[in-house]
């Protein structure tokens, strides 16, 4: 009799474990994100990875658009119909305007059980919590935009040894390159690549602390300056280097023209090198990783944050279990070698990063010590999205030969003042 009650017990509770463990892999987080190019959908692999041996379904909602305009475009009809994803991949200021649509969840209990707010750099967090400093957006990693990408084997052939300093090296290397047959500049000509190429100019021509007063504080002095004449001057002058096929190139395409030989160099930020790595080449040897020629000490940064949506209690769980997971250090390393960024946690040891990972997370610490980190306007980071479209457009049709210098210089302090 007892025999028989145990085994009948036991089988009851063989069939409740799997019932609990059904139930629990049918949790589910709806993600929506623009990472769909190669190396960006490896990344994102690995989360997903992580989160289905924890028994949470991905269910996938990717937007292509490499800044996510498009990508906030449809989450604004979700929040409109009454039906927010359970994350959204999300930069900067986005971030801080959603947070004041009451429409974000406090994911505050998380963050001090696993101390973020000791991690997370001060930047970063300035945009992962709402204005009642309460933690809404788990971030995944820092970027940088002002890197230069080479071929290492066109390098060699024109002769150039070791970084390049400033401008004027950079346009005796980029005419050398010019004449030796190869196209110097893999160019996307879509406005936030164009923004992009554009703050690391501005940054290389009038140096850091003008880079903050322009970009960052849209100062109307430093906006119509000489010095920013000069900067849409040096705009016209790479244009000298592109192919004549380059409008509306995806950035991934313009990464591949230097992978494939057919280009020298790209301007881009460091998700740039996930496409390198995913084509088996390898820094130092395959190409090469600096700074933007004359930002050397500056870093202009941003982050891709998940920033998670009021959901039900039923999908709570499962959200906060994305969260967790995002934040978790073996993430951040496993994800931020696959994608180019670097770790948002400051406590994660650099050991398994390659070459060009330790020199962007070393620079960045010194950065961050030295005040030299800066928001990047073409990212999110420094400027709402109005002010940032509206340079946009300027840098574009200055880029596309619609103003002369001087005309764009009126143009970005017009189109600032109105948007602000």
């Amino acid at each position: 009799m007892y025999k028989k009650f145990v085994s009948t017990f036991a089988g009851l509770a063989t069939g409740a474990a799997l019932f609990v463990g059904s139930a629990a892999a049918q949790e589910t987080v709806e993600v929506l994100h623009w990472w769909t190019a190669g190396g960006e959908a490896a990344a994102l692999n690995v989360l997903k990875k992580q989160l289905e041996d924890e028994g949470v379904i991905w269910e996938d909602m990717p937007v292509a658009g490499g800044s996510g305009v498009q990508a906030m475009t449809v989450l604004r009809s979700r929040v409109t119909s009454g039906n927010a994803p359970t994350a959204v991949q999300m930069l900067g200021y986005d971030i801080t305007e959603w947070a004041d649509q009451d429409v974000v969840a406090d994911l505050s209990d998380l963050a001090s059980k696993e101390n973020w707010d000791n991690v997370v750099p001060k930047a970063l967090q300035k945009f992962s919590k709402n204005s009642e400093g309460q933690w809404i957006a788990a971030p995944v990693n820092v970027h940088s935009t002002n890197w230069m990408w080479a071929n290492k084997k066109i390098f060699d052939e024109v002769g150039v040894e070791g970084d390049i300093k400033d401008w004027d090296q950079l346009i005796e290397v980029l005419d050398k390159i010019k004449e030796a047959g190869y196209t110097p500049i893999a160019y996307g000509g879509q406005p936030w690549q164009d923004a992009t190429v554009f703050e690391a100019v501005v940054l290389a021509t009038g140096g850091p602390d003008f880079y903050q007063k322009a970009l960052n504080d849209f100062d109307e002095e430093a906006l119509g300056s000489d010095t920013m004449k000069q900067a849409f001057d040096r705009m016209s002058k790479l244009h000298d280097y592109v192919d004549p096929n380059f409008s509306g190139r995806d950035w991934n395409l313009a990464t591949a023209m230097v992978i494939n030989g057919k280009a020298a160099v790209q301007f881009m930020g460091d998700w740039a090198k996930g496409e390198f790595l995913r084509a088996d080449m390898k820094p130092g040897e395959d190409f090469v990783c600096q700074r933007f020629p004359g930002t050397e000490g500056s870093v202009l940064f941003n982050s891709d944050q998940f920033v998670m949506f009021k959901v039900g209690e039923d999908k709570r769980d499962a959200q906060l279990k994305l969260a967790s997971a995002v934040m978790s250090p073996e993430f951040q390393i496993a994800f931020n070698k696959v994608k180019g960024s670097v770790p948002a946690r400051t406590d994660v040891a650099p050991d398994e990063f390659d070459a060009c990972a330790q020199k962007g997370m070393k620079q960045l610490a010194e950065a961050n010590e030295n005040n030299h980190l800066y928001g990047s306007l073409a990212h999110g980071y420094g400027a709402p999205s109005a002010v940032k479209n509206a340079v946009f457009d300027v840098v574009t049709a200055h880029f596309n030969g619609e103003y002369t210098s001087e005309e764009a210089v009126q143009a970005l302090v017009d189109a600032v003042a109105s948007a602000r």
